[in-house]
């Protein structure tokens, strides 16, 4: 019976983003809704405790972000963004967690997730987040970032030979837009190609660098963007 999902069809809401909130402690879910619903671009149309209560929500409300925690009752917040996934393809999902091991991040980008914010970090980053996440990117924070790559390490280009080496400028900086958070579209969009065209491209880079499926491709592009970032 945590389901508040009364939802508001005014002219002035038409135009905000609907977020369904879930966290299995009551006092910290309520600090999240108040908190996102003094946003002017946000409103809260469910609130949950557990991934089924969360299912539901998200089947009724057809939210635009699911805004979670990553240790529910009945499933851990992975599994459950999986599921997400597979039933709402495409659902941005962003996890909001205690944990500060480093692996949690990279796990929650492999099983679909959008971004990642410790609860420590602050209500402020958290609505940067959704807001970067509703705007198509991934949200991590630039220590998050710095700390999956290290995860990573050593299992970047599987011959030793940079991607820089392997790679056409035009490759490198498809690659780069990817590892940044943008879709095909968008650049697609960005260098006035066709959609087409960067996903041959996109093709000849998991060629040369030996990446199997497109989930590893997203994961190199975003550890490779980290680490130019981070040594710049």
């Amino acid at each position: 019976a945590t389901m508040a999902a009364k939802v508001k069809t005014t002219s002035a809401s038409v135009a905000k983003k609907r977020i369904v909130v879930v966290d299995d402690h009551p006092t910290m879910r309520i600090g999240q809704v108040e908190m996102l619903n003094r946003e002017p671009d946000f409103t809260v149309v469910a609130q949950a405790g557990t991934a089924s209560e969360t299912m539901q929500a998200i089947a009724k409300l057809k939210p635009d972000l699911v805004v979670t925690d990553f240790t529910l009752p009945d499933k851990t917040g992975l599994e459950m963004i999986k599921d997400i996934q597979a039933l709402h393809p495409g659902l941005p999902v962003l996890v909001v967690s205690m944990h500060e091991e480093f692996f949690y991040a990279p796990r929650v980008l492999r099983a679909g997730g959008r971004g990642y914010v410790m609860k420590s970090e602050g209500p402020e980053k958290v609505i940067a987040a959704a807001r970067t996440i509703l705007s198509g990117q991934i949200a991590l924070s630039p220590a998050m970032a710095a700390r999956a790559l290290e995860s990573f390490s050593g299992q970047t280009g599987k011959s030793g030979t940079a991607p820089e080496d392997k790679l056409t400028d035009r490759e490198l900086e498809i690659m780069s837009h990817f590892g940044e958070g943008w879709s095909t579209e968008e650049i697609a969009q960005k260098l006035h190609l066709s959609a087409k065209t960067v996903d041959v491209h996109r093709g000849h880079i998991k060629e040369k660098l030996g990446l199997r499926s497109t989930p590893e491709f997203l994961r190199f592009a975003i550890r490779w963007v980290a680490a130019r970032e981070r040594s710049s």
